[in-house]
């Protein structure tokens, strides 16, 4: 990744932690001490992804003072922690913890704790989600406002960004795979939890947008990451620092409350949808594009084609309509149509309406969020696709949208899903009705997915993606 800060400046007032697989105190013999409390700690938390699997040990990839641990007294250190968790059947996951060490927790910070480790370097203090405490999350603030390196742990920050100093954080608790603070109604920092070596797309398109002028996204102001911690291998994004859009309502609180009032939303839709083709003119404008002819659009069906066969295996609802289900991916590479092909490139990969923010006063709608699906590998994540897989994640949301608020008929979720279609329409080339095989492919894609997560997680909700299971059946057979 191209660094466009500042020249680095070495941090001095933090000690770095041992390079990786040192036998020293942070190497092996902290793993003495956090391992332990891992063990118990780590299923427990929203973001872990190896839930349903035992853990069976933790390797320790490094560890740095970002606030030298306390000898005695009351003041808190600030160890920042990059390990892989074990796991049985599983490849190792890399995870990343900022874990605050006090020798006596207060109260107000008892619901972080961690644990007290009974062996190792940091036997008998008390170990604490860091971020949590108010003094340790403005440190990290601090460092991200002056560029530099501590260990292997670099500090980036945009040369035009302005962070002023004493902002107050606070941590948010509605993320799931990832933690996010915001300070001072300025700024918020991402935080990622599970990393991997490579640029996250959640640093890499909001950058590239931000270099077109588009202001759909908040442009990143600083970042931090880790190494390379091997020979030839890429760094690892750790965190995002963005503007922060204080009074904003993401499009689920507001589709929700559209729905209770019994109000339109057809306006907001179609607002929104234009907001979604801006983003992708700009993000075919600054990263390459490529064209999907009959051998990848072959490819892409055949992927689809196993994900629904793997669906119905495990959900015996979905088996009725594999064979109308299908048809929607044959037809992909079937002759006619209004094109053989088309364009794919860099999208957002996970877009639906908690991924949009409107903001008071202007109603203007932002995208956020663009890291894709954290289970997926970064590379396919960072692969150009049809931007009618986020047109379908929409689609699709509008849909649970309607459901969780109980809309009285499908006329609610029908005008929405049009009114989108309209906006985009209205502000790209590409109308993604025109030709409707390749969204209807990927809407019954995610369709499929949705019903594989729900049976899995909450079988309550499966109503919902088996409505789409069968009007999407229906339309490949031509009986809808």
């Amino acid at each position: 990744m191209s660094d466009a800060a500042p020249p680095h400046r070495e941090a001095t007032s933090a000690r770095p932690g041992p390079a990786p697989g040192s036998s020293t105190p942070s190497g092996p013999a902290m793993l003495a001490s956090l391992g332990p409390l891992l063990l118990e700690w780590l299923p427990r938390q929203r973001w872990f992804a190896g839930k349903g699997r035992p853990l069976t040990g933790f390797t320790l990839v490094a560890a740095t003072e970002l606030l030298p641990l306390p000898r005695a007294g009351g003041a808190p250190g600030l160890l920042h922690v990059l390990f892989r968790a074990r796991q049985e059947g599983v490849t190792e996951d890399c995870y990343q913890l900022l874990l605050g060490v006090r020798d006596v927790l207060p109260p107000h910070l008892a619901p972080a704790l961690v644990g007290r480790p009974d062996d190792g370097p940091l036997r008998g203090r008390t170990v604490y989600e860091g971020l949590t405490d108010p003094r340790l999350a403005a440190l990290l603030l601090e460092r991200l406002r002056v560029p530099g390196r501590l260990g292997p742990l670099r500090f980036h920050r945009e040369p035009d960004a302005s962070i002023p100093p004493g902002l107050t954080p606070r941590l948010l608790d509605a993320e799931q795979s990832n933690s996010s603070a915001v300070y001072g109604e300025t700024y918020i920092l991402k935080l990622f939890r599970r990393v991997v070596p490579g640029t996250n797309p959640d640093l890499e398109l909001p950058r590239a947008l931000a270099r077109t002028g588009c202001s759909r996204v908040p442009a990143p102001a600083a970042w931090f990451e880790a190494g390379p911690l091997a020979p030839g291998a890429e760094p690892m994004t750790l965190g995002v620092l963005q503007p922060y859009l204080p009074g904003s309502a993401d499009g689920w609180q507001l589709a929700l409350g559209a729905l209770a009032e019994r109000a339109d939303f057809t306006a907001s839709a179609r607002a929104l949808g234009h907001a979604t083709a801006e983003v992708h003119l700009a993000l075919a404008e600054a990263l390459p594009t490529t064209v999907l002819r009959r051998p990848q659009l072959e490819a892409l069906a055949a992927v689809m084609t196993r994900r629904l066969d793997a669906a119905a295996e495990a959900v015996p609802q979905l088996r009725p309509y594999r064979t109308a289900l299908a048809a929607a991916y044959d037809e992909l590479t079937a002759p006619g149509g209004e094109r053989g092909s088309w364009c794919a490139q860099r999208i957002h990969g996970d877009l639906h309406l908690g991924q949009a923010l409107r903001t008071p006063g202007d109603g203007r709608w932002s995208l956020i969020d663009f890291e894709g699906e954290p289970a997926r590998p970064l590379d396919e994540r960072r692969r150009p696709q049809p931007v009618a897989r986020d047109i379908a994640g929409m689609l699709r949301s509008f849909d649970y949208a309607a459901a969780v608020g109980q809309a009285p008929g499908p006329g609610w979720a029908d005008a929405a899903r049009a009114a989108y279609c309209e906006g985009y329409a209205a502000a790209h080339h590409d109308d993604p009705r025109e030709d409707p095989r390749l969204l209807r492919a990927h809407e019954t894609d995610k369709a499929v997915y949705e019903v594989l997560y729900e049976a899995r997680h909450r079988p309550d909700w499966l109503p919902v993606p088996m409505s789409a299971i069968r009007r999407l059946a229906g339309a490949a057979s031509g009986t809808a």
